[in-house]
């Protein structure tokens, strides 16, 4: 309270100070196979894409060097991103970006 009575205005440092810190934002990544089968997986934008290549093959019982991972036709290494690889836009809510998963064929002539 002040001196003549009335309650004591608030500075306005005693409002709260909201968090600078950016959220971390997911997205949905889904793999699709060749015969239609898909699984999604839900990452942070940060998430190296070898994590999903090793959930994918160990939730189909194959060995990562038996497939390959497509992304708009380009292959994807493992140490790929979200970011780097995927058309991000900030803000997108329920966007899932569909990765192509192939078999790895050898030969040809």
């Amino acid at each position: 309270m002040s001196d003549n009575g009335s309650p004591a205005p608030e500075s306005p440092a005693a409002a709260p100070v909201e968090d600078q810190k950016p959220k971390v934002q997911h997205i949905e990544v889904m793999a699709k196979d060749q015969n239609g089968s898909e699984v999604t997986f839900k990452i942070k934008r940060t998430t190296p894409l070898e994590k999903v290549m090793d959930a994918y093959c160990k939730n189909k019982g194959l060995t990562r060097g038996a497939l390959r991972f497509l992304y708009d036709g380009e292959r994807l290494n493992p140490t790929d991103t979200p970011e780097s690889k995927f058309d991000l836009e900030d803000g997108e809510e329920e966007v899932v970006y569909q990765i192509d998963v192939v078999m790895e064929q050898l030969g040809g002539f």
